[in-house]
């Protein structure tokens, strides 16, 4: 079934898509977000993309980056973020949200995957996948692969884009050392998954901080999830919701920013690479529960959902 779709990343400051711009997957091009809240540049690398803009980069330098390669990394959200108000680093949160509910399309072992995830992804992270709007979210400071202090990017071979090492400039290194949090990447994470210590912590208003969240274990080419000793097949259980990623102040539940992935039929997408008018995204949440095996039954059942930004190329870029 994977076969009949085709992946678009959007983002922007709200949930709502239409008021998104298209990533250029891959480039090094950043998108820009500017709100009364939060100052966003944006990256998404992913690793084989096939998906839209079209003629979009298969790959990115940022894959050859050492430790990604050694990783066998299959994506990236990266971006530097400037809050406007300080954010308490136990309020801040990223992961993903629904506006429906999944509970009746969890499949068998989703408990077991969910600890696999915990253990290897994100041991902070935390929510309620049977709410009617259903969530995971982590603290940031403890759920970021990467976080830089001052936002300083890594110099490295290759047009990459946003590429952050562990750290910070010298006034970030400075802050993290002031408030004894530890130098390494995964010693920072631990520090972090204590909720006292993230209470003694905060992103602060005009600081810049450099992110970036990735892992070897999510395959957008085959829409699957490979953890060590489970693979579970997304598209088998996929109800037609995009896959979003968000960054949020949960204390007073302003969304920051979000990343959208969402997959469109490729016969509602023209030579051009743009949406057709019309066209909504991903497949009905009433038809996928009726357990459609093939796209075109999926096509046939299609109900209303939000319509989706078209791709029109750089011009959506700011």
């Amino acid at each position: 079934m994977a076969h009949n779709y085709i992946l678009q990343v959007t983002t922007g400051s709200e949930y709502d898509i239409k008021k998104h711009h298209i990533v250029p997957v891959n480039s090094h091009k950043a998108v820009s977000i500017d709100t009364e809240h939060i100052s966003v540049d944006v990256n998404v690398r992913i690793q084989n993309y096939r998906g839209l803009p079209k003629n979009s980069p298969s790959t990115s330098p940022y894959f050859s980056i050492p430790s990604h390669a050694k990783n066998g990394d299959q994506y990236s959200i990266a971006f530097r973020f400037t809050p406007k108000t300080t954010i308490n680093a136990n309020d801040l949160v990223f992961g993903n949200d629904f506006d429906h509910p999944i509970r009746d399309r969890l499949p068998p072992g989703f408990s077991t995957a969910f600890k696999i995830v915990k253990w290897v992804v994100d041991p902070g992270l935390d929510g309620d996948v049977y709410a009617d709007q259903p969530y995971l979210y982590g603290p940031a400071a403890s759920s970021m692969n990467i976080l830089n202090v001052g936002a300083e990017e890594a110099e490295v071979e290759g047009n990459a884009g946003l590429v952050f090492e562990e750290g910070g400039d010298e006034k970030g290194l400075e802050a993290r050392k002031d408030n004894n949090i530890p130098a390494s990447e995964s010693a920072r994470k631990k520090h972090f998954l204590n909720e006292e210590k993230r209470k003694d912590w905060s992103f602060e208003a005009g600081t810049s901080y450099g992110c970036d969240f990735y892992n070897p274990y999510l395959d957008f080419n085959d829409f699957a999830l490979r953890l060590p000793g489970f693979t579970l097949p997304i598209m088998k259980y996929w109800d037609g919701q995009g896959l979003r990623y968000v960054l949020k102040n949960r204390k007073t539940n302003t969304v920051l920013f979000v990343v959208l992935f969402t997959l469109y039929l490729k016969e509602d997408v023209d030579e051009h690479g743009n949406v057709k008018e019309g066209v909504e995204g991903g497949v009905p949440f009433k038809g996928i529960a009726k357990g459609f095996e093939d796209a075109e039954d999926a096509k046939d059942e299609k109900v209303d959902a939000q319509k989706p930004v078209q791709a029109t190329g750089d011009d959506d870029v700011d």
